[in-house]
């Protein structure tokens, strides 16, 4: 039987491959139809088929090497019963601590709105190409820190913007099967925005698990190399907040607001004039959908 084509599943309403069902699929957890697409996946991507089979040779050496153990006897001196600490406390203090020193070190968030942000983005613009007194404002500093979905938004970046083999999902070559997902995930119309003229390119994006539900993120690169993503989401507590936000996590700065009940971030290493010259991009391509 001849195999089907891959544009024609890039094209079906069928979710595009990820990278949870290239593990399950070596795992051998697929459903059976989900097992036959990956495997058309994988028969026209070389490079991805590469990964599998490495991560298939390692299963077999791990069998191979561990096998034998399965056979043999247990020791004689083996305790048929856990033995239970008489100072159990002591094991949950020293996670409890590590998780709090750990949690707070690498996210020290202190967040800030700085009103001077939105003059150094203006200073080499016309008049005729700044943006109407309708685009929210920035704030002026509050010292607020960063909560809610822009933090989540800032660790994202942090998590996934390094990476170099993987760092999306879906890349930008298939960027409508990736907008199909995400809208059909997210119950709303998501569709990252051009950021070409700009010098940023789409790379391409994700689907990542919020607080109470599924959000999207969209990652772009520079020719120099430097990261930026988009976030969004519905987890929002008010329908709009006319009000671009500032807050910063050591490197990453973050620019986010709300809008027609979606929550927008987007996150950078890049200095808080250029990530509002983004800001100011994304939110007109916005208002033009």
């Amino acid at each position: 039987m001849d195999q089907p084509n891959l544009k024609a599943l890039d094209a079906s309403p069928m979710p595009p491959v990820t990278e949870a069902d290239l593990h399950a699929y070596v795992d051998r957890q697929l459903p059976s139809a989900r097992h036959l697409q990956v495997e058309q996946y994988l028969h026209e991507h070389p490079e991805e088929r590469a990964r599998v089979q490495d991560w298939q040779q390692q299963n077999a050496r791990l069998r191979e090497m561990l096998a034998p153990v399965m056979d043999e006897p247990l020791p004689m001196g083996l305790p048929l019963r856990p033995t239970h600490s008489s100072l159990p406390w002591r094991s949950l203090a020293a996670s409890l601590l590590v998780a709090v020193v750990s949690a707070g070190a690498a996210w020290s968030i202190r967040g800030a709105v700085d009103a001077k942000a939105i003059q150094l983005a203006m200073a080499g613009q016309p008049a005729a190409t700044r943006p109407p007194t309708a685009q929210p404002q920035l704030l002026p500093a509050s010292g607020a820190a960063l909560s809610g979905f822009a933090q989540r938004a800032a660790i994202a970046h942090v998590v996934f913007s390094p990476d170099v083999r993987r760092p999306v999902e879906i890349g930008a070559e298939q960027e409508q099967a990736l907008v199909t997902w995400l809208t059909k995930r997210m119950g709303t119309q998501v569709r990252p925005p051009p950021l070409n003229a700009l010098g940023y390119r789409l790379m391409g994006g994700r689907l990542l698990p919020g607080d109470s539900g599924p959000v999207a993120q969209f990652m772009y690169e520079t020719e120099a190399g430097l990261r930026l993503t988009l976030y969004v989401t519905r987890e929002v507590s008010s329908q709009s907040d006319a009000q671009f936000k500032f807050g910063q996590d050591g490197p990453v700065n973050v620019f986010y607001w709300v809008e027609n009940h979606l929550g927008y971030a987007i996150s950078a290493g890049a200095d808080r004039a250029e990530l509002m010259r983004v800001s100011q991009a994304v939110y007109q391509h916005l208002q033009q959908d």
